[in-house]
């Protein structure tokens, strides 16, 4: 819209379209009938006045008048387009075809699309003269999570038409020396490999590129993190959009309130994807596409009034509602909200999917429809003027076993809202709150979170913040990943050696199973200050509890080498390994190197391996390329190509745990190895509770040295009280006392999210009841003795058990230091980063600290003695760079050709590259010197 003139933007077109010229297109000649079927308010006309009034103003009345000027605006053809030829037929074909592309055109009948139109004109019109009928964008009902099919034969039809032209070209210069008659074959089967690389590409890199549309879509496809179970658990209940994660708009981020019990409202990653990429909520559905076609007849066998029937003027009739299926009109009812009943009284009776979707809009004056793949939906109880449709009976065939979840959905007890007809219903939380009003009743209140946010023990009673730190961390923690986990040839695997299930649990942890696979340990905590090293969250660790396993995790890590074929018909070869030194050779410790190798030339599994050993002794052929078959080869023909391990970085040595043999794509022998490390925990790795407390081992401390209780029990950990008052994390003091009143009276408790009405989550006061019984504090707290002095500590310790994760983020991973080492090729300065051993960068800001410091020899050091000194020879007299001559021992002058003037001086290495490349650009940098 532009000045109250509506146009049609479609990509086919060079220009917007008034969008009467395009009604009159379709064959409604009449502006009268336009007016009508929007709608007769004054209003409606007067916002469409200036539309009519530009069509007229281009002398546009007729069909074939506004095709031939819509013709005139098509674009050029493409390649791969199949329309007709006459710019006419063009225009009627992308308004048939491309234009509201879901609305079929029927034996050349547009009614149906100009009554869409006309629909869509009169809800801008609305929400231009009413702001409150605007829709929210960020509605959640509006949108689609799943991939459709549609968009993968978009994909595969762009790649196979702009592959065909390549494909054509290609078998001709290929058959232009053979014969005709097999073109066809030829070009066939270079589409068909083009395709499959092409179809490769996309689903690997999970970039879609459709060029017809310029579209150009990222992250498409996603490798399933395999890092714990809760994390691979989250990645598939994830929801990520296509929306620039860099524009910072806080609508699309801010927590939805239709998002309610759909996708979780805890569960989003911190920085740019913040509140885009959401998880689904524990009992959500994604619905797949259903047939429409029964349903649409049924819809009209119900009394909707087909649209061909009806006349504009009726199309808005104030006593009945347009009925709008999957997006289509298919007509309009007179008493809506009777047949949207009747509706649902088939869907409960298992007649209709039970994933239809029935909303009544009275605003729009519309019913919606949806049978469609990709809405979100959940279930729940239905009640009838209040009262539950589940009895009590109905509750103990549950947990009998002879009633299950399908037999609910199919006997009309439960049923799947979707967003949209949420908006109908009034749903209660408990059973005890619905009023005669209430049409349907929650099953649980704590499904409105997903499985990572589930793992927390009383989210309810923590800051939200906390609760998302938690869903980012439970991925990251050590654990078990899978039953077969021993089987796996996984590229990176963290494992915990003594994992344990919580003491304090939850229901969705039973529900999902993280109990059985669990990914962390019950850690005896005092909550209290002892020495300097507990401060910023750091947490002072028992050695003894370490000695006993606590922590201790196992990475296992894969190495591959495989043996290549080359086009020489020769392939490279496995060695047996030496087993003695070279007796011609004094110095040779290579041998020393080979001793982890098994007779195969392969390492053996079980060996202990260090940095620097071979652990496949494999050899290549010294000419690989070109078209001469070889045979016969000598030893000399090869060249040794081992495989050498770098090493762990410190830590335990690691053993070789498992050897695989297997063939890759292209056929040639592929060897995996999985390098085993154990590793204990040590000063720096990082550790997090279930609440979002993450911090650092600070030191480790002698058991005998740490404070004991009266009944001799020793902390695992220590940690510092001051993370809890700004934090306001009274989950985890929760957690305490129950784990606490867990091991005392041996029984799991509970501490589901909002479940204390209903009995899924234990109260304080219960907690401090049992506590009590067993003769503890009811508040959690111990008599402590100083482990240093003896004495009794001047306070009572809040001490108890809490799961306790530990996170992938370890110290040895990342310790990294260097003195010398690789540097770049087109500047000389040190490489960057730790995988290639690089140097620690001193950047423009610790230079400005250096400056102000006034410590002018140690910048000189940093920024060119550590970094790329280097030696030139400056020309006085014209201030350009010369060069040392090895024949005349002297620098000489490119420029004045005499070595007269020439002083030597140190540059680094990257000015003098700069002077250079200013040189090329015809820009003289000259140097001039002054002595010192």
């Amino acid at each position: 819209m532009e000045k109250e003139k509506m146009y049609l933007q479609l990509n086919q077109f060079t220009k917007n379209i008034p969008i009467m010229i395009v009604m009159k297109a379709m064959g409604m000649e009449s502006d009268q009938e336009v007016v009508q079927m929007i709608g007769r308010d004054p209003r409606y006309g007067a916002l469409l006045l200036s539309s009519i009034e530009e069509c007229a103003s281009l002398g546009i009345y007729t069909q074939p008048q506004a095709l031939e000027h819509l013709g005139e605006k098509v674009k050029k053809q493409q390649p791969y387009e199949t329309f007709p030829s006459s710019k006419e037929g063009r225009a009627l074909s992308l308004l048939r075809d491309v234009f509201l592309a879901n609305v079929r055109v029927n034996k050349n009948n547009y009614r149906p699309k100009c009554i869409y139109v006309a629909v869509m004109l009169r809800r801008m019109m609305e929400a231009i003269l009413n702001k409150d009928a605007m829709d929210d964008k960020d509605y959640v009902g509006n949108k689609r999570l799943e991939l459709s099919g549609q968009l993968i034969s978009l994909l595969f039809e762009d790649l196979f038409k702009s592959m065909i032209s390549d494909a054509q070209k290609n078998a001709d210069a290929t058959l232009s020396r053979s014969s005709r008659s097999s073109k066809f074959d030829f070009s066939m089967l270079i589409i068909r490999d083009n395709i499959t690389h092409g179809l490769e590409r996309a689903l690997s890199t999970g970039n879609w590129d459709v060029k017809r549309f310029k579209m150009h879509r990222k992250g498409m496809s996603q490798v399933l993190a395999r890092l714990s179970f809760i994390g691979s658990l989250g990645h598939v209940t994830r929801v990520s959009p296509q929306f620039e994660k860099s524009r910072k708009v806080s609508g699309p981020r801010a927590l939805q309130p239709s998002q309610w019990g759909m996708l979780c409202p805890c569960d989003t990653p911190e920085g740019e994807a913040c509140g885009l990429v959401k998880n689904l909520a524990l009992m959500t559905h994604v619905t797949t596409d259903q047939e429409e076609g029964p349903l649409i007849s049924l819809c009209y066998a119900m009394g909707v009034e087909d649209l061909e029937l009806l006349s504009g003027e009726e199309l808005h009739s104030p006593n009945s509602f347009l009925i709008i299926f999957n997006g289509l009109i298919l007509g309009k009812h007179r008493r809506p909200q009777r047949f949207a009943s009747a509706l649902r009284k088939l869907r409960r009776a298992g007649k209709v999917g039970e994933f239809v979707s029935v909303f009544v809009n009275e605003k729009q004056r519309c019913v919606y429809i949806a049978s469609d793949g990709g809405r979100v939906c959940r279930p729940l109880v239905i009640a009838d003027k209040g009262i539950s449709r589940i009895k009590a009976h109905h509750m103990k065939e549950l947990a009998d076993g002879v009633r299950t979840f399908n037999d609910f959905l199919r006997d009309g007890l439960v049923e799947y809202l979707d967003v949209n007809e949420e908006n109908n219903a009034l749903i209660a939380l408990y059973e005890g709150e619905a009023t005669p009003e209430t049409t349907h009743i929650e099953i649980e209140p704590f499904t409105i979170l997903g499985v990572c946010a589930g793992l927390i023990p009383f989210p309810h009673h923590n800051q939200s913040p906390r609760n998302t730190y938690q869903c980012a961390m439970g991925k990251q923690a050590m654990g078990n990943i899978a039953y077969n986990q021993l089987l796996r040839m996984d590229s990176l695997l963290y494992l915990l050696v003594y994992p344990q299930r919580p003491l304090l649990t939850t229901r969705t942890i039973e529900l999902i199973g993280y109990d059985k696979l669990g990914a962390g340990q019950n850690a005896t905590v005092a909550v209290m200050s002892y020495s300097g090293y507990d401060i910023e969250d750091a947490i002072v660790m028992n050695k003894s509890s370490l000695d006993r396993g606590f922590g201790r995790c196992i990475v296992m890590k894969k190495y591959t080498a495989v043996s290549q074929k080359y086009d020489t018909m020769t392939a490279d070869r496995i060695l047996r390994p030496r087993r003695k030194p070279d007796p011609n050779n004094r110095g040779d410790i290579e041998w020393e190197k080979m001793k982890i190798l098994d007779d195969d030339g392969i390492a053996a599994p079980g060996e202990i391996i260090k940095a620097g050993d071979i652990y496949v002794n494999k050899e290549t052929p010294l000419i690989t390329k070109g078209n001469a078959t070889m045979t016969g080869l000598q030893d000399i023909d090869y060249r040794p190509n081992r495989e050498i391990y770098k090493g762990a970085g410190g830590g335990e040595p690691c053993v070789v745990d498992r050897v695989t043999l297997c063939s890759d794509k292209n056929n040639n022998l592929s060897i995996k190895f999985i390098i085993r490390q154990t590793r204990r925990p040590e000063v720096g790795d990082k550790f997090s509770s279930r609440h979002g407390q993450k911090g650092v081992c600070g030191t480790i401390v002698q058991q005998e040295d740490f404070p004991f209780s009266e009944r001799g029990i020793c902390p695992d950990l220590i940690m510092n009280p001051h993370g809890f008052p700004s934090r306001m994390t009274v989950g985890k003091m929760i957690e305490l006392l129950g784990s606490k009143a867990g091991v005392s009276c041996g029984r799991f408790h509970y501490g589901s999210a909002f479940g204390e009405p209903s009995g899924h989550a234990d109260t304080v006061e219960s907690i401090s009841e049992t506590l009590v019984k067993h003769g503890f504090s009811y508040n959690g707290k111990d008599f402590l003795y100083s482990g240093i002095t003896g004495c009794p500590l001047q306070a009572y310790i809040f001490m108890g058990p809490i799961y306790y994760q530990k996170l992938k983020h370890m110290v040895l991973d990342k310790m990294h230091a260097r003195g010398n080492g690789p540097r770049t090729l087109l500047t000389r300065q040190p490489t960057e980063g730790r995988a290639r051993n690089g140097g620690l960068r001193v950047g423009e800001m610790e230079r400005d600290c250096l400056i102000a410091y006034g410590a002018s020899m140690l910048i000189y050091e940093r920024l060119m003695i550590s970094s790329d000194p280097f030696e030139v020879q400056v020309c006085r007299a014209c201030g350009l760079l010369g060069y040392y001559s090895q024949k005349l021992k002297t620098g000489i002058c490119s420029k004045c050709k005499n070595g007269d003037n020439i002083s030597t001086m140190k540059l680094p290495y990257a000015c003098k590259l700069l002077i250079q490349e200013l040189q090329s650009m015809n820009i003289i940098p000259r140097l001039k010197l002054a002595d010192s």
